[in-house]
This record gives structure tokens, C-alpha cells and sequence, in this order.
């Protein structure tokens, strides 16, 4: 199941597709898959590298 992450607050999650509004700050977001497809993030689930602020 793909993991997202939401582009405002960063919540992240699982489901099938993002939904309408970020469950944890409510607002329409950007969502952002941030699903691991490398060995070297397998454990996780999830690629920490993806939408990661700066």
C-alpha cells in the first residue's frame, strides 16, 4: 500500500490514494507518495528522502 505524505504538515500515511483533506491539519493539501521503491529504505516502508523540507 502506498505510504503519503501530506505537503503542509507532513503527516504521513497509509492508503490507496490521498484523500480530499490531510486527516491531521484538515486543510487541502498536496499530497506527496512517499512509498519506498529502493532496497536501502525496504525496512521503513517509507522514503524519508521524499518531500523532506529544507
Amino acid at each position: 500500500m502506498p505510504s503519503w505524505k501530506c505537503g503542509n504538515c507532513g503527516y504521513t500515511f497509509e492508503a490507496d490514494a490521498p484523500p480530499e483533506t490531510c486527516p491531521s491539519c484538515k486543510e487541502k493539501c498536496e499530497f506527496l507518495d512517499n512509498s519506498c521503491y529502493t532496497p536501502d529504505c525496504q525496512a521503513e516502508g517509507m522514503d524519508p528522502r521524499i518531500g523532506k523540507k529544507d
